[in-house]
């Protein structure tokens, strides 16, 4: 290939990636305020506890997110492992290389609780739903000590109306390295609850949408895999230092 057929070529390559990306972009933004913030704002005003209405809207959500996502990239595959869809009343824990991995774990259950950034509690919009879906903020210091205390009170009654908690105990993401030390919250919930643990292995999500970048990557072929590799039946059967390694083993 020429110079100027590979400049040609990159071109193209740049401007699919535009394309698609700022479709998706359309899809978080223009898309949410007019198919659901309607349902959204429903729920909040007309239910008592609008918890799981919001967890189901945020399911269906990111899941035509990646619908979307699929249509724009023919050359996308995402492999689920069937056993992940019949999870019930369980601790999900997973490695984390992309923004989209919790998306990708919102997609798949529809009861679902995770522990997010403090910060991002503070985000318009945003704070408000992840609030209100019922979301753990990761610091109990300042105004999020008594947000967390009221959220670890009800993680039982979660657990046990079949609710699932996923958690990236890395606290990061690590894109193309080994995983790192692993943050020990997930794990003492998990017995605390006496709850199983299950681990689950996510690969390829930063070939979509790579960490530091603005656009998606969707010229490629690229299958995501997400495995569900270990799990522990009760977690409290177990210390915190043995689901740790049990975790790091699955992981590798």
């Amino acid at each position: 290939m020429t110079d100027r057929g590979t400049a040609m070529h990159k071109l193209r390559r740049l401007l699919r990636d535009l394309a698609v990306t700022l479709l998706l972009w359309l899809y978080f933004t223009l898309g949410f305020v007019v198919f659901f913030l309607p349902f959204y704002l429903g729920a909040f005003f007309l239910k008592s506890s609008p918890e799981g209405a919001f967890q189901r809207l945020n399911h269906y959500f990111y899941g035509g997110f990646f619908k979307l996502l699929r249509l724009l990239m023919p050359g996308l595959t995402i492999r689920i492992d069937p056993a992940l869809r019949q999870l019930r009343g369980t601790v999900v824990v997973s490695n984390h290389h992309s923004y989209l991995d919790p998306l990708m774990f919102q997609s798949i259950f529809a009861k679902q609780t995770t522990i997010v950034k403090s910060t991002f509690f503070k985000v318009p919009i945003f704070g408000w739903l992840i609030k209100t879906a019922g979301y753990m903020p990761a610091s109990a210091e300042g105004p999020f000590g008594e947000l967390m205390l009221q959220r670890m009170a009800t993680l039982r009654d979660f657990f046990a109306s079949g609710g699932v908690m996923f958690v990236f105990p890395e606290g990061t993401r690590r894109p193309g390295r080994p995983i790192g030390v692993l943050h020990e919250g997930a794990f003492k919930i998990a017995r605390r609850c006496r709850v199983p643990l299950t681990v689950v292995r996510l690969r390829n999500t930063e070939r979509i949408f790579t960490p530091g970048q603005f656009f998606f990557h969707t010229t490629d072929p690229v299958t995501i895999e997400i495995d569900l590799v270990h799990r522990v039946a009760n977690a409290a059967d177990l210390s915190v230092a043995e689901l740790k390694r049990a975790a790091l083993a699955a992981f590798s």
